[in-house]
């Protein structure tokens, strides 16, 4: 059965035949830890930019992928919300920081970026950062 013959088949019977391209973003998980050092970078970033009194960290990943290129590219989907924390008490860990409850302080934004890191010339560079609420 040559290539061509295959690929029929497979579309025939319903079947996707899936092949990631050298070089091409891979889904990655959540857990990966470059990946949460890029998504606390990011959120560190996110919380110097504001202009809001309370911190905000991370309450979802939905969706993380990395790339090799000339280092590692990450980009990533995510949820950032308001926590209790004010930024006025300096408070740099926010796994300390519960999320604020529902009501008139709940506020979550829907985040995309894209990073780039390259360990060995111990450089990161945010190319994207877009969110809206």
């Amino acid at each position: 059965i040559d290539r061509s013959s295959l690929t029929e088949l497979s579309l025939a019977a319903g079947v996707h035949l899936v092949r990631s391209m050298p070089g091409s973003p891979l889904n990655i998980s959540t857990d990966d830890r470059g990946l949460q050092q890029v998504v606390l970078a990011a959120t560190y970033s996110f919380n110097n930019q504001s202009n809001d009194a309370f911190l905000f960290k991370p309450s979802a990943i939905t969706r993380a992928q990395r790339q090799i290129v000339k280092g590692l590219r990450y980009i990533v989907d995510l949820e950032i919300s308001r926590t209790v924390c004010r930024k006025r008490d300096h408070n740099n860990n926010l796994s300390k920081c519960d999320l604020q409850p529902k009501g008139r302080l709940h506020q979550t934004f829907h985040c995309h970026f894209e990073v780039w890191l390259i360990p060995w010339e111990n450089e990161t560079n945010v190319q994207v950062f877009l969110c809206k609420s």
